[in-house]
């Protein structure tokens, strides 16, 4: 069988790869051993947002398990097999293995292309601590299968999957303890967002352990204890590993094509997603560090776009990238922190004790801090270019989005401080911080970057 583009993978980045190739007209054969909609659908961002809505609105465990069941089946509808095959998308359900760079075992089928793309995503991390049983713990991929609440929860692993977790089995009833080796959550944003988020979740009961290593994991019939470097042991019903993705590179026969991938074993790709080997393209968490359904879908359309194209031009920019953490105060970023921006960087920050619409919302926790650097040619004029953005805030993940699409664009931080914003949305918390750029505004003004440099 010979198809103009083979895809590997029915996740975000798979689907949204298939769908642009149809666009252009192309004949598309996309593997898949699983249901279709992949990670994002089935263990990650339907079911744990939907678990957390419920634990917001109040929902018995019962109930919003249940719903997250609901969800599910009402979002992978529109992503089954039928509907791809309805769209004009050739789909096998197996197990997909490279024999050449130009060829693929396909359940013992041989099937020929001169363009691939891998879009196989990314699995559970497990650490190799003593006694810890894969087994006997919970990950994203079975957590969202529990039919009890445990009363006592453990999540190792202080990340964005550990804290939106532990918020929501916290809400739900359980009594939550995270456990973070970092000195601090959520260690890759900004540390007064870490600050935040750390007694926003204390004041639901959830316990703290950071800068604590477990170093051994004992497993009985309905418990597991946990020792640790420094803290005194503890036990739980239920143990949840969130440290981390890993892709899912192994067993594709990448070898054999003469893929290259690196020491973790991301497929290796340049900016135009392009592997090593012309013809074959990586998309989605399989081949990016940055493991989000927007930046699989992304991905997907770049890579589909490229490998059909004569010359490829289409680029991956992951400093426009937006990430946010769904817990019930918001976490979102884009471009860098405060620390790891360049010399001559500038800050501007309000804290929402300051803004009008936090105090009207009864919610004055977080703030927005954007930086900006000089350009090129210009410098600082109209406050320079926009490198990065914090805002914690019950909305911070809408409130973002101007300031990706202002980067995006290129524009000077000017234009946030200039754009009209409808009083009191929340949104106008973006411009009182850009104001600060071009002078003292309600008190403050921006300042030097501390940056590592």
């Amino acid at each position: 069988m010979d198809t103009e583009l083979v895809i590997i993978g029915g996740g975000a980045a798979g689907l949204a790869a298939a769908r642009a190739a149809r666009r252009r007209g192309a004949s598309v054969t996309l593997v898949n051993d699983g249901p279709l909609g992949g990670d994002c659908t089935f263990t990650g961002c339907v079911p744990s947002k939907t678990l957390l809505s419920g634990a917001l609105g109040k929902l018995s465990f019962t109930d919003a398990m249940a719903n997250v069941a609901a969800v599910i089946g009402s979002i992978s509808k529109g992503e089954s097999e039928d509907v791809l095959r309805a769209e004009g998308v050739d789909v096998i359900r197996a197990r997909a293995t490279f024999s050449t760079a130009s060829t693929l075992d396909v359940g013992g089928a041989c099937l020929r292309s001169k363009r691939f793309i891998i879009a196989t995503g990314a699995e559970p991390l497990v650490p190799p601590i003593s006694g810890l049983d894969p087994h006997s713990v919970l990950t994203n991929e079975n957590i969202f299968l529990q039919t009890t609440l445990p009363s006592r929860l453990v999540v190792l692993g202080g990340g964005p999957i550990g804290v939106e977790m532990a918020e929501a089995f916290a809400r739900l009833g359980s009594h939550v303890t995270i456990v973070e080796a970092a000195d601090r959550l959520l260690p890759r944003e900004e540390p007064e967002a870490s600050t935040v988020i750390a007694h926003y979740l204390e004041s639901l009961g959830v316990r703290l352990l950071v800068a604590t290593t477990c170093v051994k994991v004992s497993h009985a019939t309905s418990t597991s204890r946990l020792d640790f470097d420094s803290d005194p042991s503890l036990e739980c019903d239920a143990l949840l590993v969130a440290v981390g993705r890993r892709p899912s590179s192994r067993g594709l026969g990448l070898e054999r094509a003469g893929v290259l991938v690196d020491e973790r074993r991301f497929v290796k790709v340049n900016e135009r997603l392009r592997t090593n080997i012309g013809g074959i393209y990586a998309a989605g968490d399989v081949a990016q560090s940055l493991q989000f359904t927007h930046v699989a879908d992304e991905t997907g359309r770049i890579a589909a776009g490229n490998a059909l194209s004569r010359i490829p031009v289409r680029r991956f920019k992951p400093q426009c990238i937006p990430m946010v953490t769904y817990t019930g105060l918001e976490v979102a970023r884009v471009g860098v922190t405060e620390q790891n921006a360049a010399s001559g960087a500038r800050v501007a920050y309000l804290p929402m004790t300051e803004f009008d619409r936090a105090a009207m919302s009864g919610e004055r926790r977080g703030f927005v801090k954007i930086i900006v650097g000089p350009r090129r040619f210009s410098g600082n004029l109209a406050g320079g270019s926009i490198l990065g953005a914090t805002i914690v805030a019950p909305r911070a993940g809408e409130m973002i989005h101007e300031i990706v699409l202002a980067m995006r664009a290129g524009l000077f931080s000017a234009r946030l401080a200039t754009a009209t914003h409808a009083y009191p949305s929340w949104s106008t918390a973006v411009q009182m911080t850009a104001a600060q750029f071009f002078g003292e505004f309600a008190g403050r003004q921006a300042r030097v970057a501390k940056t590592m440099e």
